[in-house]
Order: C-alpha cells, then structure tokens, then sequence
C-alpha cells in the first residue's frame, strides 16, 4: 500500500518566537519513504534539525512577526494489513526490562500514576497478566470516555479524562498508559497520522493521531484506546512519556495557529 501524508499549519505571532517543531516521520518508518519528507516553510528561515532523547526528529525555527506555514507532502509505503494481535504475549517481570524501558513504568506530566494506582490495582488486579490484562485496560478506557472535540483541553491530565469522561485520541491513550503503568506495563506515548484507511470517513477535518505503545514480548506494540481495533495505514512521527514529549509544536513565546490541515490518504500501489 502506497499513503500520501502531510500538512499545512499556519501559526500568526505578534513578536519573535522560538519555536520546536516534531513533524517528520519518525526514523523508525524512514526507510518505508518513498518521496521525501521534508519540512516546508513559506518564509525564509533557517531550521535546525537534531534528535531527542527519546529519538524523535526535532525541528527549531525562530518565527518572525506575521504569519508563517510549514507543510509537507510525501508518500510513504505500508503493509497494508491491519496491526498483528499478540493473544498470547506475556508481560515482563519488572526485575528483567531493559534499562531503557523503565522510565515508561514512571508517572509523567499527564500520567499522574500515584493518582490512579489505587484504582487501576482494584479494577484489573484480578485479570490474567499479559494480553489479556492490556485488553481489559484497553476497553475499560475506551469505554470511560466519550469523544468530544468541544470537552477537551491541552492542560487535561489522564485522571482529569477518567473523572471527566470526555475527550480526545491524547486522553484516551493518556488514560491507557496510566492505567497500564500503575499496573507494571510499560507504555509510552505516539502521535502520527492516521487516516480513514480502510474504514468510513470520520466526521469533521483530519488531525494528527494520538495511541500508544506497550512493552510485551521484547518489543513495543501499537495500541489504540480511542478505536479499540487493529487499523492500517499508522505513521508514526514521535513517542515519549506523553504528550510533552511528542507535541507536534512547543513555542516559546506568543504563536497563535491559525490554519491546520492533515492529509492521510490511500492511494494505491501505482
């Protein structure tokens, strides 16, 4: 499967801004690139590029005053199939994870597991671990929230989305992770395209896509608490402990956005 990504995003400052930007696919997918994917701006302005800590590609921009539009527009190739299921995937004992996978076990600006252990230990200590336990998580915080554009907001937490039970793809995956974490799951956050392949139109403009990874079997595997079923066509561009990490934009200043469009498209094998 051959998918046309990209987008158009507009932000208006009044002054000078710095600006860091996460909108290129992720180097895990770069090789699956069939166009390149490359940063546009409407203006003439140097842009650094280097890679975090949690090996995401990072750009930093100083905005000028006025309006500036980064785009971009590439194809990238998919298998085409829905995400493989790990029915009998067993969860690793906290002694033996790599050391780089237990700062996924630890609370985060929107993972407040000191919060929500309590709650997670009563609903889904007596689940079998492993598969099982993740899908028990998976439904319980597909089920607790309700998507709702309108009912969200960027300072919303994972407990703030369980007691509210309302918001969108970052809150569903904000509240899995959680709940996975208090429960010895390592989870980190992604955020990437995922469009409408092969399944109905959503209603309303495409957006970028927030899920989530669990650490199970010796590696990470997609999950989504927003869909709650295996999908096609997900692009990842960034992960880390949550949201802070994967933001698609983080100014520095005053930066209003004030256009935002997001492609993900199939379009054949050609």
């Amino acid at each position: 499967m051959r998918i046309r990504c990209g987008f158009e995003i507009t932000f208006d400052c009044p002054a000078e801004a710095p600006m860091l930007l996460m909108l290129n696919v992720h180097p895990e997918r770069r090789g699956d690139l069939e166009t390149p994917d490359v940063l546009l701006v409407d203006r003439d302005l140097y842009i650094h590029q280097y890679l975090d800590g949690w090996g995401n590609i990072c750009s930093r921009v100083l905005l000028p005053p006025g309006r500036t539009t980064f785009s971009a527009d590439f194809v990238i190739r998919d298998s085409g199939v829905p995400e493989p299921q790990f029915p009998g995937a067993k969860m690793s004992p906290v002694q033996d994870l790599p050391d780089e996978v237990i700062v996924y076990l630890l609370g985060s600006r929107y993972c407040e597991t000191d919060r929500m252990s309590d709650l997670a230990w009563s609903l889904f200590g007596n689940t079998e671990p492993g598969w099982p336990r993740i899908q028990a998580i998976l439904a319980y915080s597909h089920k607790r929230i309700g998507f709702d554009y309108q009912r969200t907001s960027p300072t919303k937490t994972a407990w703030d989305a369980h007691e509210e039970g309302y918001g969108v793809c970052r809150d569903y995956a904000h509240l899995a992770i959680t709940l996975c974490r208090c429960m010895n799951i390592p989870a980190r956050y992604c955020t990437g395209y995922l469009g409408d392949i092969p399944v109905p139109l959503a209603d309303g403009p495409m957006d970028f896509s927030a899920w989530f990874e669990v650490w199970l079997d010796g590696g990470w595997r997609a999950m989504d608490a927003r869909h709650n079923v295996p999908r096609v066509g997900r692009i990842v561009m960034a992960h880390g402990r949550d949201a802070t990490d994967a933001a698609i934009s983080t100014s520095f200043g005053p930066a209003a956005l004030v256009g935002f469009k997001v492609v993900s498209e199939d379009i054949g094998e050609g």
